[in-house]
């Protein structure tokens, strides 16, 4: 292989973990990936195997690197906990992106929960490091009591790459103990957990080198020694960031096990009060939105009940009976939320359910009924972010939908406004190398980095007729499913 310089882009979703070599233009040389288990990354996880899934990733790459330079590594991650003891090892299980654990208990403990809510950006009490936290010391004080670090999974692996500590802004936020609008921690929100500031780790900006990779970790992933680590960030934010970089107003979808919904706005009191607040990877800008809870994962759920394999196998398979199917499925509808709604609903105790399903139905019904909930899931979430918008303000689509051009105009129908499908479907994975080149000095910040490598982006506009009777069987979705 050449000897261009190059970085290495990390993506760890709930479903796979991935790694790329990415060159300056943004061309990937190399890439690989390993599946996770059904159970590894919603509500808990194995931490242990994430980190050897991500050395074996890494080996796979590096394996075939040959005489490229490699400069930086930067993560993309799901958001989750996991906490550690003196010696770097996980306690417990660790916890997903829907792990619940001690979210009634927190809601119950602060004294003023209107004020911790303002401090967090949370329109509601969700999951996160405090709660568990809080959790753990009544339900199993001996690993509370060895807690040393409370991370996030990607903060976890780079700890593992460099034996630093250390995390970003923007998942300090999804911990429910860092003040948002000050980017630092706030002591009385963490001592509902029962831990202070130092037990957490120092916030940075996701393009900062925050460490470098040590001996043992060079021997495991075959990653050069001393080889610069950047903090990093989440993977829905990261990947926001790729496709949309940093104009003020734009509405990105992430999709994937869930869809994660980001508009970038100049001031916190933008913020629609069912949204979440985020600082966001450019400085002076903020984030609005948050994950919705379950929609590709419920797709991948189905398509496993029923013996169909995984999602791009049913899909392959099934494709043409799917796109005969009319709106509506012939009067099957569902919930996707199998483990809750998060926004714009927040009811952790919300699950999925399949109504109107008749001997007439068949797995392409139930398929495309999926597809259609996930899309009627989202148009809550774009109408609570953009209620005082023009209707013909685009959704900018990133993530596996974004592939297939019937989803796309699907999304577009139901939304009632256009749709930019991006030609980086792989939009986080794409956003960690943006990172690593900004953090190798590759590029001199994020805004140019993603100005010169922004995706294509193909537009889907409603169709008139079809965007009509999505919009009355929405309306009919919402008063079924409350």
């Amino acid at each position: 292989m050449a000897t261009d310089d190059v970085v290495c882009a990390v993506d760890v979703g709930t479903s796979a973990v991935r790694a790329a070599l990415v060159t300056r233009d943004g061309q990937r040389l190399l890439q690989a990936r390993e599946e996770r288990g059904p159970d590894e990354g919603t509500e808990t996880f194995d931490a242990e195997r994430l980190w050897d899934g991500l050395c074996h990733v890494l080996r796979h790459i590096t394996a075939r690197a040959g005489r490229s330079h490699l400069r930086c590594l930067a993560i993309a991650g799901h958001v989750g906990q996991v906490l550690v003891d003196e010696q770097s090892r996980p306690l417990g299980r660790a916890g997903g992106w829907a792990d619940s654990r001690g979210v009634r208990e927190v809601a119950a403990g602060w004294p003023d929960a209107a004020a911790a809510l303002r401090l967090t950006g949370r329109p509601a009490v969700t999951g996160g490091a405090v709660p568990l936290l809080h959790w753990l010391k009544d339900k199993e004080p001996s690993l509370h009591q060895r807690t040393r670090w409370a991370l996030a999974p990607k903060d976890f692996l780079v700890l593992r790459l460099t034996g630093e500590v250390a995390t970003d802004v923007t998942s300090a936020a999804y911990t429910l103990g860092s003040d948002v609008t000050r980017r630092a921690w706030d002591p009385g929100l963490l001592a509902i957990g029962g831990k202070g500031p130092e037990h957490f780790p120092p916030q940075h900006a996701a393009t900062d080198v925050v460490g470098a990779v040590t001996a043992a970790a060079a021997d495991r992933t075959g990653l050069p020694l001393g080889l610069p680590v950047a903090a990093g960030g989440p993977d829905g934010t990261v990947g926001a960031a790729a496709v949309a970089g940093s104009a003020p107003d734009a509405v990105v979808d992430v999709a994937g096990t869930t869809d994660v919904l980001t508009r970038v706005i100049a001031s916190p009191e933008e913020r629609p009060a069912a949204a979440v607040l985020n600082p966001y990877l450019t400085p002076g800008l903020w984030t609005c939105g948050g994950a919705t809870g379950m929609t590709g994962g419920a797709l991948a759920y189905w398509a496993r009940l029923l013996a169909l394999g995984d999602p791009t196998t049913a899909l392959h398979r099934l494709g043409p009976a799917i796109r005969a199917v009319p709106p509506g499925s012939d009067g099957l509808s569902m919930s996707p939320l199998l483990t809750g709604s998060r926004f714009p609903g927040w009811n952790q105790n919300e699950r999925g359910n399949l109504w109107g399903l008749g001997e007439h139905h068949t797995a392409a019904h139930v398929l495309r009924a999926a597809q259609e909930a996930a899309a009627y899931v989202v148009r809550q979430a774009v109408d609570t972010l953009m209620a005082d918008d023009a209707p013909d303000h685009p959704v900018v689509l990133a993530g596996g939908p974004s592939r297939t051009p019937e989803v796309a105009q699907l999304r577009a129908d139901v939304l009632g406004r256009p749709v930019h499908a991006s030609s980086e479907a792989d939009a986080s994975l794409h956003g960690a190398a943006l990172l690593a080149l900004v953090a190798a000095g590759m590029e001199d910040n994020l805004r140019a980095a993603q100005t010169r490598r922004g995706p294509r982006l193909r537009r889907f506009t409603p169709q008139a007729p079809v965007a009509a009777r999505y919009e009355r069987l929405y309306r009919q979705w919402l008063q079924a499913k409350d």
